[in-house]
């Protein structure tokens, strides 16, 4: 997960003109699920990385009332998945907390909302000259921890990933890397606070802004704000960023 070697100015501008040709669709029907199942197994396989699911491709994460399962489109086709949980002192399902309970329970305990990305996939054939890909998949993250008015954006990554993380979402790590039973692998547990960093944050990458509209639209579950087929254009390009302290729980 490397930069793209743009100046700041122009990875932004990049990334803010490639919008124009992406979507997301909010995964809800079982056919959409198995094509989610497949991408999965398609990406995980070609990483070596298959232990990172010893359940299967698709697990009760996956149904619970606070996940939210993404495709990513480009010009109509699906290049990547994600999966975002809402974690609540009151509903503490999540990913990371299977790998980080004791660390994950104390951030609850304090009374703090967390935003919890998993499964990312991405297909290895469509996005090998699409290295703008992790940034956009990540991005229903920071719209989520919008729209929840979260307190934190978990990222429970590989020990190498982690300057990535460090690097665009200003995350710390809060556990170093380790040997993670309910993955198979060393990982690092790593949050970025948003009350401090969101306007920084989208000052730097203005492609994460979003709309209110957009925002509901992406995890709303009131059946008014949101009509299948649920594919959700992103509003980056028409948010003025005058208004970006609305964005993010600043």
């Amino acid at each position: 997960m490397s930069d793209i070697l743009f100046t700041r100015g122009d990875f932004s501008r990049k990334i803010l003109e490639i919008l124009d040709h992406v979507e997301y669709r909010r995964v809800e029907s079982g056919e959409d699920m198995e094509e989610v199942e497949r991408l999965r197994y398609k990406a995980y396989k070609a990483h070596g990385a298959l232990s990172l699911a010893p359940e299967g491709l698709l697990d009760e994460v996956d149904f619970d009332s606070h996940a939210y399962i993404f495709g990513l489109y480009y010009y109509g086709e699906l290049v990547s998945t994600i999966r975002i949980h809402y974690v609540t002192p009151e509903h503490r399902i999540s990913r990371s907390g299977e790998a980080f309970p004791e660390a994950m329970d104390e951030l609850l305990d304090a009374g703090l909302t967390l935003i919890d990305p998993a499964r990312f996939a991405a297909d290895p054939e469509l996005t090998a000259n699409l290295p703008w890909v992790p940034y956009l998949t990540l991005r229903p993250a920071i719209v989520a921890a919008a729209y929840f008015r979260a307190d934190r954006v978990i990222q429970s990554v590989r020990p190498p990933h982690a300057a990535f993380y460090k690097r665009v979402f200003y995350a710390d790590t809060i556990v170093p890397g380790r040997l993670a039973e309910s993955y198979g692998v060393d990982v690092t547990l790593m949050a970025t606070n948003v009350v401090e960093v969101g306007r920084k944050l989208l000052t730097r990458y203005p492609f994460f802004i979003s709309s209110a509209s957009e925002q509901r639209m992406m995890f709303s579950r009131n059946p008014n704000d949101t009509l299948p087929p649920l594919t959700i254009i992103p509003t980056a390009r028409f948010v003025p960023q005058g208004e970006l302290g609305t964005d993010l729980p600043l």
